[in-house]
């Protein structure tokens, strides 16, 4: 067990995956197997897991910067990202970057029928171009190799009309960054946020207008009331876009999300940043600050594995990430490993 940040983890030594799966705390593990223990025995009501939905979502909006009311929950990025996709006018023009994680570049390549477009262009190329586009669509910290957006170019495509999306899934966590000028922003629960696969959350400007198109009673004004009534009444903020929760993961983020929220932002930043920094240089790499280190030599994830190093093959690369709970040993047995 180590304890970091407050929490204790139950974390295995060399494990370098959370770009993966993140290892949640032992105190968000120990809600989630105390929800399934009342679930199992048939002591658990749907009305327990209003709160938990609650604490998460705010916590989330306040990682994010945006009011709680323009917050709304799915199960995943791409379906988030899809309903942005779904929204936009025909014809509108996407820039993406060149190796983007296809939750966010595919949701509008499938709307092409209606002559939505989709241009692929370097990452650093992204602010340049924005101009000739009417959305950007990018995640803060690429999933394959660690790439850091250029946020301040985004934002000043964005002053000057371009919308911007952001997926936070592989910095919201470790990442110290000002995100509340996007015009979209969403992340999965379950990778640098420590908690189970099945939560995710979209924060949204009020002008940009979503179509809710799996609207059901969880995206009612009163969800209880109107589970069979018609007309249809939404909520009359982001909570029109909900779909029903996965309610033992969002057990888990309520216990992780306002942990998190509540840090010293700069310095977790700094930590995973280090660490990760810190082994580039053993390898003689530049660095990149990014908790996502991929490394390229020969036989790389062969090497780790078999040192019992956690990683990730991911573009011909392995990929290691460094959180807040991994130390310099977990480092130097990576680093043995590949040296």
């Amino acid at each position: 067990m180590r304890s970091a940040f407050g929490q204790e983890f139950d974390v295995p030594d060399g494990y370098l995956n959370t770009a993966g799966i993140g290892i949640p705390s032992a105190a968000a593990a120990d809600a989630v197997e105390s929800a399934v223990r009342d679930w199992r025995t048939g002591a658990g009501r749907p009305g327990d897991f209003e709160q938990p939905v609650q604490l998460a979502r705010a916590a989330f909006a306040g990682l994010v910067g945006f009011d709680v009311e323009r917050v709304a929950i799915g199960s995943a990025v791409s379906e988030l990202v899809g309903l942005v996709a779904a929204s936009v006018p025909d014809g509108t023009r996407v820039l993406v970057a060149s190796g983007e994680f296809t939750s966010v570049s595919w949701p509008f390549a499938a709307q092409s029928a209606r002559g939505v477009t989709v241009t692929v262009a370097e990452p650093a190329e992204l602010g340049e171009r924005a101009a000739d586009h009417d959305l950007v669509a990018v995640s803060v910290v690429q999933s394959a190799d660690g790439r850091v957006a250029d946020l301040d170019a985004l934002r000043a495509a964005r002053a000057s009309g371009t919308r911007v999306l952001l997926d936070a899934s592989q910095s919201l966590g470790w990442f110290d960054a000002d995100l509340s000028w996007a015009d979209v922003v969403v992340a999965a629960a379950y990778k640098w946020l420590l908690s189970p696969r099945g939560a995710a959350w979209m924060a949204v400007r009020p002008e940009l207008e979503l179509v809710p198109t799996s609207a059901g009673w969880y995206a009612s004004a009163d969800r209880w009331a109107d589970i069979y009534r018609m007309p249809m009444r939404l909520a009359p903020d982001a909570r029109s876009l909900d779909t029903s929760p996965a309610w033992y993961s969002h057990v888990g983020a309520a216990a992780a999300l306002p942990w998190l929220a509540g840090l010293d932002r700069a310095a977790v930043h700094a930590h995973c940043v280090g660490l990760a920094d810190r082994f580039r240089a053993a390898l003689g790499m530049e660095p990149a600050g990014s908790a996502i280190v991929a490394v390229r030599t020969p036989e790389a994830m062969e090497r780790l594995t078999a040192a019992g190093v956690v990683a990730s093959g991911r573009a011909g690369a392995a990929r290691l990430a460094f959180h807040l709970y991994n130390t310099e040993a977990d480092s130097a047995r990576a680093l043995a490993a590949l040296t």
